[in-house]
């Protein structure tokens, strides 16, 4: 399993690992990405931006990119909602999201039988990952009688 275990002070370490050169933004980008899962470029963009001040926005979309290629990040695409980018990876797990305000949410992956996950055709593909996303309201859209429409 190739989740993100590693400690703050090894993110170059797992950058030289992935054979990626150690620099400003990729350490902020990563750093930040491991502070707050499931963040879109945007918050990428704004944290990094906080952290060492001036950074191009394609710098930041260069970089998730680099860091997905290389899979030490994992992006999610939630129907209707920004790209999502995370450091939890290589372990197959599955996401609930909100449908009132877009928050994400981890979900490990079903044990035992799970028919849903097995496709009743290949169509002739290798099957490696099942991607499953949960639709719902979060308990904060639900308290707060949030719904959409």
């Amino acid at each position: 399993m190739s989740t993100s275990t590693h400690a703050p002070d090894d993110v170059a370490a797992q950058l030289r690992a992935a054979g990626l050169r150690v620099t400003a933004p990729r350490i902020a980008v990563l750093e930040c990405l491991r502070a707050c899962p499931h963040a879109d470029a945007d918050t990428v963009l704004t944290r990094v931006r906080e952290r060492l001040g001036s950074v191009s926005v394609q710098a930041v979309y260069d970089v998730l990119h680099a860091l997905t290629e290389r899979g030490i990040v994992q992006r999610i695409e939630p129907a209707g909602h920004p790209a999502r980018y995370e450091v939890r990876v290589g372990d197959n797990h599955h996401h609930v999201v909100c449908r009132s305000c877009g928050a994400v949410g981890d979900v490990d992956c079903a044990t035992g039988h799970a028919p849903c996950l097995i496709p009743s055709s290949t169509h002739g593909f290798t099957i490696d990952t099942a991607e499953v996303i949960y639709w719902g309201t979060c308990p904060a859209c639900r308290d707060a009688g949030t719904t959409t429409a």
